[in-house]
């Protein structure tokens, strides 16, 4: 819960496209928050941050995005200052800095969607869910994170602080 990054992905359905808001801790590449829309609105992002702090209760998290109209928004700054959080924006066409979810965006292209058009957009968002949710988080494995999925890793990191009685 020191810095987290966001960002947007679309998807594509035949009732058009469906946005995917994602929230990932850099600390274990867990994907703490996310949400769906039909729409890239602000309402998107802010209900990925919403589940976010509603699971980790962050105090003084670095929330780092690129330059998007949603994580520019008053509201977004607002929401952030009554949750204490500290936004943080790429400089203007840096990609670098937003790595670790575009890291993420691909993998669930490659090993989910594939070129895979969804009937609706509710079925893309439950099986985006279960990519999210029962596998990246619990089962997918990280070098980064020698090997253990964000979950193992965030576990095994719990054990190793604990005080030897």
């Amino acid at each position: 819960n020191t810095a987290w990054v966001t960002d947007i992905t679309y998807i594509r359905t035949w009732q058009g496209w469906l946005y995917l808001a994602v929230v990932i801790d850099l600390f274990s590449r867990r994907v703490v928050g996310w949400a769906t829309r039909g729409t890239m609105c602000r309402e998107l992002v802010l209900d990925a941050l919403l589940m976010a702090v509603r699971r980790r209760r962050p105090h003084g998290t670095l929330v780092h995005s690129d330059q998007g109209s949603q994580y520019g928004s008053d509201a977004w700054r607002r929401f952030c200052r009554a949750h204490h959080l500290e936004p943080s924006m790429s400089r203007k066409g840096n990609c670098w800095d937003n790595a670790v979810v575009e890291s993420f965006f691909s993998s669930l292209k490659k090993e989910r969607i594939k070129k895979h058009i969804y009937k609706t957009r509710d079925l893309a968002t439950k099986d985006g869910r279960d990519y999210i949710e029962a596998f990246y988080n619990r089962a997918r494995r990280h070098s980064h994170l020698g090997g253990l999925s964000p979950e193992q890793f965030e576990a095994a990191q719990k054990r190793a602080r604990r005080p030897l009685h």
